[in-house]
């Protein structure tokens, strides 16, 4: 997998979060469906029943955020962009979610959360971020809390810029403009193993099509890695 200087490695996150922000806008008028295979993911999110606080990381236009309603006291929703902040504002409609925009690889939180939440962006986040990134979810949560995400690891032989072995994808909006983005194409065997040297305790699903979805927590007796920092996109 291909690693990046530092300048290189904002200007990719910076162009990243330029895709999303183009995307934002759009994602008003389309469905409130969940992304992917819907039906095995609402139904391992429903079997987590993610109770009292959630900190929803990378939120996009707010699909899962109206999910995560259903079960939680309170939502705080956090993304990079404007844009899908403003759509999900708009489709959820609740006063119990907080939005708050902010780029995520700089963000800590100001309280700690029962659950954080993590809907398709893990696999956004590159590898130099990826132990910072769970250092931020460790310090999100209350002691004892819990961790659900969701992803996919689908990449087309033509958005590939440097070849199946990057994790640097090309993705265009619907207007043809083009942005390099960060797409880690997990396996779930590899990705729990990844998080358990971090000192995590989750395990990752694979559902019957190219999704999957992790849930643990922090094991007994390790302690996630030290860092700051997170994504903010989604």
């Amino acid at each position: 997998m291909d690693t990046e200087p530092g300048n290189e490695l904002d200007g990719l996150l910076g162009e990243q979060l330029a895709y999303y922000r183009a995307l934002g806008p759009d994602y008003l008028h389309q469905g409130q469906d969940l992304p992917g295979d819907g039906g095995e993911l609402a139904e391992a999110l429903e079997a987590f029943r993610p109770a009292g606080s959630v900190l929803e990381l990378a939120c996009g236009p707010g699909v899962w955020t109206g999910q995560l309603l259903r079960w939680t006291t309170d939502v705080t929703a956090v993304d990079g962009s404007p844009e899908m902040l403003a759509t999900a504002a708009a489709r959820v409609g609740s006063d119990r979610v907080r939005f708050i925009q902010a780029d995520l690889f700089g963000w800590q939180p100001d309280r700690r959360y029962d659950v954080v939440f993590i809907g398709f962006f893990l696999s956004h986040v590159p590898a130099e971020r990826f132990a910072s990134f769970w250092s931020l979810v460790a310090g999100a949560l209350k002691p004892g809390g819990r961790v659900f995400f969701a992803d996919d690891a689908y990449r087309t032989p033509d958005e590939l810029v440097n070849g199946p072995a990057s994790s640097t994808i090309r993705r265009r909006t619907p207007d043809g403009t083009s942005y390099r983005v960060v797409k880690v194409p997990y396996q779930p065997a590899d990705l729990e193993r990844k998080l358990r040297r971090l000192g995590w305790d989750i395990e990752v699903t694979a559902t019957a099509g190219p999704f999957y979805w992790g849930a643990g927590g922090q094991a007994a007796d390790g302690q996630a890695a030290g860092g700051s920092g997170a994504g903010g996109v989604s």
